[in-house]
């Protein structure tokens, strides 16, 4: 990812802005400078497991369809090792080396049919090197597994196969679709409960500042709704630490 790509804004300084805001304040603050609509991935991409949240760059990978199937293999220790010869044969794009910590993977399928690209374990390699979300418009598989890791993977749709035969990377780092938006390397891409949200490089800062104005009035009421109803105060509420944060943040960059 280069300057030239995100318009010399360092995109992982700007994630910083994000660590409290919900998709929703996002979304409310792009509304508010004009960016109706923009960024809003397709709901049916949602997260795999309740409590999913994270901000990050987008890291992008674009796959297209494979135009050969897997041929037979003739032994368990083929089979078992079915994606190493298949990618000796046709070849492989991968992403080791290029994640930041605190990159977001967004994986654009280019219409490939049933294809697990994503799994338990090469999903836990993305997050060992640093991915701190995974984000498909196909089919993710191992899904217990995925849950049970809290592993950070949104995928349209829960599948069964393996990559061999399916599907091939086509690119690393381009401009990509992915669930009816438009995301570049280095856009900001968050997930939460309520979905997924793309905000371009360009305005992320913008969008934050507004968000965050916005996260903690909202904060504000919902706690003086809990003191009238006697509930105890939870993370959703705590305002002085959103604030804290924000602070002590602006103070380190100034």
């Amino acid at each position: 990812m280069t300057n030239q790509q995100t318009n010399g804004i360092d995109p992982f300084e700007i994630r910083k802005l994000y660590k409290y805001l919900r998709v929703v304040d996002v979304v409310d603050a792009m509304d508010g400078i004009g960016y109706f609509n923009i960024g809003l991935m397709s709901p049916e991409i949602r997260p795999l497991w309740l409590g999913m949240r994270f901000w990050g760059p987008a890291l992008t990978i674009r796959c297209v369809p494979s135009n050969r199937p897997m041929w037979k293999l003739n032994t368990t220790e083929e089979i078992v090792g079915a994606h190493g010869i298949w990618f000796k044969e046709v070849g492989h794009k991968g992403t080791r080396g290029l994640i930041k910590p605190g990159h977001v993977i967004i994986t654009d399928t280019g219409g490939s049919g049933e294809v697990g690209f994503w799994g338990s374990e090469n999903s836990l390699g993305a997050v060992v090197d640093g991915a701190v979300g995974i984000i498909t418009d196909g089919y993710c598989r191992d899904t217990y597994e995925v849950a049970l890791q809290k592993t950070p993977i949104c995928s349209r749709a829960r599948g069964r196969t393996i990559i061999p035969g399916r599907i091939q990377v086509a690119e690393i780092n381009a401009t990509v679709g992915c669930g009816g938006v438009q995301v570049r390397p280095g856009d900001i891409v968050g997930c939460d409960d309520d979905g997924i949200v793309v905000v371009p490089i360009e305005v992320a800062a913008e969008v934050a500042t507004h968000a965050r104005a916005i996260l903690i009035a909202d904060m504000r009421k919902r706690r003086q709704h809990y003191d009238k109803l006697g509930m105890p105060h939870d993370e959703t509420v705590d305002y002085e630490a959103a604030e804290a944060y924000y602070s002590e943040l602006a103070g380190a960059t100034s």
